[in-house]
């Protein structure tokens, strides 16, 4: 049970279709995870809580600025992109400069992706929440796509907070639970989940393990 929400970071390479012996094709996300070196282990002494701070995608030290550099060069593992924490219950068996690598998944486990999802712009609510829209015959409204009426005349005559507005849409953190792993390559660092995850082709992406 400790080790639930430990998981890696990786980037979205996008989807394809696997094709089963029978012929059944499953839609999947390609996933490059990995290997992620914890640069910081964080307990509840020091800090007030247990977690490990990971490390992913290589970048040269002539692009990191001072406190990071003093920071992340304790692992010697090498200077990193980003750097991102998983909040577990013990972290006694894990130690500074260690590789988290796809060795944590095997097929069939049940995981949690995290991403930002696209950004859509300023969007409205036929786009946005789904609605219907006006009526489009003759002699209709002339705003076929607006959402009607938002509040009341008398009580409490103002917008209900929370009321589903056109705004903006997308470009959000996004969490889909549940996500099943159809495949994990570690030849290639590489992980296969059915069905779709938020986010852009070669965005950062993080996969947990789900209780």
């Amino acid at each position: 049970m400790a080790n639930h929400n430990l998981g890696l970071l990786g980037r979205k390479l996008g989807m394809t279709r696997i094709f089963a012996d029978d012929g059944t094709i499953t839609p999947v996300t390609v996933i490059a995870v990995g290997p992620c070196p914890v640069l910081q282990v964080k307990n509840t002494e020091t800090d007030g809580y247990t977690a490990l701070q990971v490390g992913y995608d290589s970048i040269p030290e002539r692009k990191m600025n001072k406190p990071t550099l003093g920071h992340q060069s304790k692992a010697g593992k090498g200077f990193f992109r980003f750097a991102r924490e998983f909040r577990i219950q013990d972290v006694s068996e894990y130690a500074v400069g260690q590789d988290l690598t796809t060795e944590l998944f095997k097929r069939g486990d049940r995981v949690k992706v995290t991403g930002t999802s696209k950004g859509k712009g300023f969007q409205g609510v036929i786009k946005r929440h789904n609605f219907k829209g006006m009526r489009a015959s003759h002699g209709a409204e002339k705003v076929h796509r607006s959402p009607g009426s938002v509040g009341n005349n008398t009580y409490p005559g103002r917008v209900i907070p929370g009321k589903k507005m056109p705004g903006q849409m997308g470009n959000r953190r996004v969490t889909y639970k549940n996500l099943e792993v159809i495949e994990v390559r570690p030849e290639e660092n590489v992980i296969l989940i059915r069905g779709q995850i938020p986010g852009a082709k070669n965005s950062l992406i993080m996969v947990r393990k789900q209780s």
